[in-house]
């Protein structure tokens, strides 16, 4: 009683996540696709200088490349989303990879920058991003108490492969050219369909026999009288099925949920991450240029990027774990802007940094800042919308932050060509990441705990997840064990249900005439009152 049915508009009960098992390896492959879809952008550039002077380009016409790589990343979450409902995400991550690889493998055949655009830029990012969005729903499918652990262990998978992939870049640079280096890349996306196979959804049965349990735990409500409840259990089974046969057919499942615009955490996150994309991304950007610009050697250059990536690869599970914390998980929206504020300040602290051992120095401290950022930014998502919800949110979020992705980094590049000045664009970059911090931390405090205040509802039998499923079992068994006590052959159970019928019917048309009332009270009160049972099934269901 009270229970939501499935079939009236709403989503059935989800299975409870693992928090383990099979996890491990959707973890595993999340690892991978996160590290291929955030620092491959950035590896690229490893190149920009030799397709500047094959091409004779700026910065700002190199730095396009990345940027579309992640504004396809990002601009095609609807589109991920809406596959991902309509298929699921294991078909989705195998067509992805397939595209991430063919995308690299033709720019390197490609003879001018507009092809390269189209190469290297769409139809990669398209890839990735066909492979990043449903891994991490998958990843929110398999766990839940372990979280966001699992997302700051996923998200390690991007300075894993910034560090791996940009000395590489750089290997594959002077051995093969940047033509064989981008066919060398290409061979490697492959592996996103090997990550993309190994997706495999949860099972349904428990799902189905959570339900079954359900509806034997709602017929034991209804109708608590000792050896009946086995009869109650099968006119329940048979009035929903007539209710099936005259129900219309069911509408479909929504392709994309516009309804999470309606939660004002919702909005507050999307307004703070376009701000915070700005920003972010201009340094790891810009940063091997600037050094090669300031004398460092190409090598030493790419190696910074490592550093990046060697300090975020223990900063984003050491932030995952503390997120996880008791005390520290009700508050991460908090964490998530301290891990902004520290980031932006790095970059305008940082920028007057000319010699290696400053860029040395920032590397480090971004390293830190930004792992936290990567390591909550998903984990905070999930905690405002819910795993339900999760599907459609990531792609609304990473479509809006696309545009940001498509303004910041060609913008920063346009204004190094035009004032050959790195350090005001790290003091630009370093004010939107502060401004997108303060801005979280405020409006979650005003907006969102303030209307926190009014005293919590009455905790509901029917809201939790496993316990609830275990409860119903143990109440059917009971019902079954009472019913084989006082079990009766087929047209004794017949009769048996006619005479109660016409009993009830009897007492009703004696209230009736009296003009008397049922009082509100529980189904088995009720029948000892003397109360018709349908009428406390007929008061429930409303």
């Amino acid at each position: 009683m009270g229970r939501a049915d499935p079939e009236e508009g709403q989503l059935p009960a989800p299975v409870k996540p693992p928090d383990g098992g099979w996890g491990w390896i959707v973890l595993f492959g999340c690892f991978v696709i996160t590290g291929f879809s955030y620092a491959f952008p950035k590896a690229v550039s490893v190149y920009f200088k030799e397709l500047m002077k094959d091409f004779h380009v700026g910065y700002s016409d190199t730095a396009w490349i990345s940027s579309i790589m992640l504004a396809m990343l990002y601009g095609t979450g609807p589109v991920c989303s809406i596959m991902v409902n309509q298929f699921g995400c294991r078909p989705v991550m195998l067509i992805g990879g397939l595209l991430a690889s063919s995308g690299m493998i033709l720019a390197s055949f490609t003879t001018n920058i507009i092809e390269l655009y189209l190469t290297a830029g769409v139809l990669t990012g398209l890839g990735m991003a066909l492979n990043f969005q449903p891994s991490l729903i998958m990843l929110g499918t398999y766990f839940d108490k372990r979280r966001p652990l699992a997302n700051g262990l996923a998200a390690a998978g991007s300075p894993v492969f910034l560090s791996s992939l940009s000395p590489l870049g750089q290997v594959l640079l002077e051995k093969f050219g940047w033509r064989g280096g981008f066919l060398i890349m290409g061979g490697l996306l492959l592996n996103c369909c090997t990550c993309g196979a190994v997706m495999r959804p949860l099972d349904t049965g428990m799902k189905r026999k959570m339900e079954k349990a359900q509806d034997k735990y709602e017929a034991k409500e209804m109708l608590p009288m000792g050896g009946k409840s086995e009869e109650g259990i099968s006119t329940t089974d048979g009035t929903k099925k007539a209710k099936k046969a005259k129900k219309k057919p069911k509408k479909g499942k929504k392709l994309l949920d516009f309804s999470i615009f309606s939660n004002r955490g919702f909005i507050i996150y999307t307004i703070s991450k376009f701000i915070l994309v700005l920003g972010l991304f201009v340094p790891p950007i810009l940063l091997v240029n600037y050094a090669k610009d300031t004398g460092v050697p190409d090598t030493e250059a790419a190696f910074l990027l490592s550093i990046i990536g060697f300090i975020d690869i223990f900063a984003r599970p050491a932030c995952g774990m503390v997120a996880g914390l008791k005390w520290v998980r009700p508050h991460v929206a908090y964490l998530f802007s301290f891990s902004m504020l520290f980031n932006g300040l790095t970059d305008i602290c940082s920028a007057r940094a000319s010699n290696y051992t400053g860029l040395v120095i920032f590397c480090v401290f971004f390293g830190i800042s930004y792992g936290m950022v990567g390591a909550l930014q998903f984990e905070v998502l999930m905690a405002i919308v819910g795993s339900q919800k999760f599907s459609s949110a990531i792609g609304l979020v990473l479509l809006i932050e696309a545009f940001a992705v498509l303004i910041g980094p060609p913008s920063a590049g346009r204004l190094v060509d035009a004032l050959k000045n790195y350090e005001v664009i790290f003091y630009l970059a370093g004010s939107e990441v502060v401004l997108s911090a303060l801005f979280l931390a405020m409006a979650t405090y005003c907006c969102l705990n303030r209307g926190k205040k009014t005293p919590p509802p009455e905790k509901n039998p029917s809201a939790g997840g496993g316990s609830d499923t275990e409860e119903a079992e143990s109440d059917v068994q009971e019902a079954e064990e009472h019913s084989s006590d006082n079990h009766q052959p087929a047209h004794g159970t017949d009769k048996a249900m006619v005479a109660a019928n016409e009993e009830a019917n009897h007492v009703e048309d004696e209230q009736s005439g009296e003009g008397g009332r049922c009082p509100e009270a529980d189904g088995e009160v009720l029948a000892r009152a003397g109360c018709n049972a349908d009428q406390t099934v007929e008061r429930d269901s409303f």
